[in-house]
C-alpha cells in the first residue's frame, strides 16, 4: 500500500473509532436501551468503558504504520522534553483528584442498582458539575494534560503524529458535544462557567493574569 492508501486507512479507521466511541456517548442511545433494556442501564457505564478500549485496540492493531520517523531528539534534548511530559502526569493525577473513579468507571451505578438505590433518569452516571481545582484553569483538564503528554515526545513517527492529531481534533470536537449535554443539565450555571474558563487550553486565565500583571499595575 502506497504512503497516500497508509495515512488513508489510519485517519479513516481512528473516524470509525471516534463516531462510535461518541454515538455510544450520547443520551439518544443511552435513552433508547433505557426504553428497550432498563435492567441493562446500570451496567451501561462499564460496558462502554469496555468497548471503547476493544474499539481503541482495534485501530491501533488494524492500523498501518508506516516506517517513516519524523524526528529523533538526541541527547540532552530528548531528556529534556520529558519534562513537560512529567508535569502532565501530575496534572492528569491532580484531574483525577476530583473525579469520582468509580462512577466513571461504571462501578457506582452497579452498587446502587444492587442497593436499589439506582435511578432511571441518571442514565448511565450522576452528573456533577466540577468547578475546582484543574477545573478553574480548564474545562477539561484532563484532555490538556492528555495533549501535553502526547505532543511532547521525544521521538515522532508517521504514525503518532497521526495519532497525536487525531487525538487533538477528537478532544476539541468531543469536549464541544460534551458541554452541549451539560449546559442541558445545569443551564445558566454552565454557560457562566464557560465565560470565565478556557474549554481546553488555559487562555483565559493567562489573559487575566497578563492584564493584572503587566497592565493594571
Amino acid at each position: 500500500m502506497t504512503l497516500v492508501g497508509n495515512i488513508f486507512v489510519i485517519l479513516f479507521l481512528f473516524f470509525i473509532f471516534g463516531c462510535s466511541h461518541t454515538l455510544l456517548a450520547s443520551n439518544k442511545i443511552k435513552e433508547m436501551v433505557r426504553k428497550k433494556f432498563p435492567q441493562a442501564l446500570p451496567f451501561y457505564r462499564l460496558g462502554y468503558n469496555v468497548i471503547s478500549i476493544l474499539l481503541f485496540s482495534l485501530w491501533w492493531a488494524l492500523s498501518p504504520k508506516p516506517d517513516i520517523i519524523i524526528y529523533d531528539l538526541a541527547y540532552p534534548f530528548d531528556l529534556l522534553i520529558l519534562i513537560p511530559q512529567f508535569i502532565s502526569l501530575v496534572g492528569i493525577i491532580w484531574t483525577l483528584k476530583y473525579i469520582d473513579g468509580k462512577e466513571f468507571i461504571g462501578v457506582s451505578q452497579i452498587l446502587r442498582w444492587k442497593s436499589g438505590a439506582y435511578r432511571e433518569e441518571e442514565l448511565d452516571e450522576t452528573s456533577v458539575l466540577r468547578i475546582e481545582g484543574p477545573y478553574k484553569i480548564s474545562r477539561h483538564p484532563v484532555y490538556l494534560f492528555s495533549i501535553i503528554y502526547l505532543v511532547f515526545h521525544p521521538t515522532m513517527n508517521l504514525f503518532y503524529f497521526l495519532f497525536v492529531l487525531c487525538s487533538v481534533v477528537y478532544f476539541s470536537l468531543g469536549s464541544r458535544y460534551e458541554e452541549k449535554k451539560l449546559v442541558e443539565r445545569f443551564g445558566e450555571e454552565y454557560v457562566l462557567y464557560q465565560k470565565n474558563v478556557s474549554k481546553i487550553f488555559p487562555v483565559k486565565p493567562l489573559f487575566r493574569f497578563l492584564i493584572k500583571r503587566f497592565i493594571w499595575n
